[in-house]
């Protein structure tokens, strides 16, 4: 068995489509069909579902495909602690990150990637269900997500930042003059939210039980631009986290209300898969948020899990 064929089979995972992986591992899609055979007459199993095109992975084929994130994982490993000891960093780094916190890991991206240039980051907004999944068949090097509400397993981290809730519509619709809102006072408001499948969502939810109050929604959305577009009509409000309000801008003709009664915080954090060993880039970039929170000024950015990795 050649590891070479692992990826292959990695590969298909990701694009789902024989022409477009066989591209992306640099082969023609003969060759990469080939390969893949002569793995499946290897093992004496089926891996892919065959018909006019990829339709999906056999039973045995998800068995394989697992082993072979891990096989690789630990091959790069090797490469990485390899690169290492010659002071080179370099390899590709996958981070899944909830849409919530998107604004807040390129700032932790480019001031990795300043040190280490030979490393490939690939940032993916995920759901924190995603984002478990990806940990667990090793997809993932690291994410960035929720630490209390629906804690993920198997994964340790450390604390980034409070996660705050604000209430944001149109002058249009609550006027000039709104300074202070409730959660109970914002439900009546015609309200658009991310879909049930986001955690932000989930939090908002359970808000509104915990004080046994039903929200007025009237859209829903994955999509915090089609939130914002929504609001922009003037018949719609939201409840937004302030991180993504702040990254992008406040604007003039809309009026931002920080929630209270109850005023909510959700710790969002940066996690791993707690398996051992970790790979060297995913060791490098938890030193190197570690030496950026240690620099901030704010207290709550710089709180540290009792079970983060030293």
């Amino acid at each position: 068995m050649d590891v070479k064929d692992l990826r292959l089979i990695i590969a298909l995972s990701k694009y789902e489509h024989f022409a477009r992986a066989a591209d992306a591992c640099n082969i023609s899609q003969p060759a990469f069909s080939t390969r893949i055979r002569k793995l499946e007459d290897e093992l004496g199993v089926p891996i892919v579902e065959r018909g006019h095109r990829f339709g999906g992975f056999t039973h045995e084929g998800k068995i394989v495909l697992t082993w072979a994130r891990r096989v690789i994982a630990n091959c790069d490993g090797l490469i990485q602690d390899i690169d290492t000891a010659r002071h080179v960093l370099s390899g590709d780094f996958t981070i899944g990150v909830v849409p919530t916190a998107l604004p807040y890991v390129s700032v932790l991206i480019s001031r990795f990637c300043e040190k280490h240039p030979l490393v490939q980051p690939t940032i993916i907004s995920l759901t924190s269900n995603d984002i478990q999944r990806g940990l667990d068949d090793f997809s993932l090097h690291a994410a960035i997500t929720y630490l209390d509400s629906e804690p993920l397993t198997g994964v340790q981290g450390i604390h980034l930042y409070n996660e705050s809730y604000m209430f944001v519509a149109s002058k249009q619709m609550v006027g000039d003059n709104l300074t202070d809102i409730s959660w109970t006072e914002a439900a009546k408001y015609p309200l658009c939210l991310l879909t049930k499948d986001m955690q932000n969502r989930r939090i908002i939810n359970g808000v509104f039980d915990t004080i046994s109050v039903d929200p007025t929604i009237k859209v829903e959305t994955n999509s915090f631009a089609v939130i914002m577009g929504h609001i922009a009509t003037g018949k719609y409000a939201s409840i937004l986290p302030l991180l993504y309000l702040s990254s992008y801008g406040m604007l003039d003709e809309l009026t931002y209300v920080h929630l209270e009664e109850p005023e909510i915080y959700q710790s969002v954090g940066l996690v791993i898969a707690d398996r051992d060993p970790v790979l060297p880039i995913t060791k490098e970039f938890l030193k190197s948020t570690e030496e950026f929170l240690k620099k901030q000024s704010t207290p709550s950015k710089s709180t540290r899990l009792d079970h983060c990795i030293t």
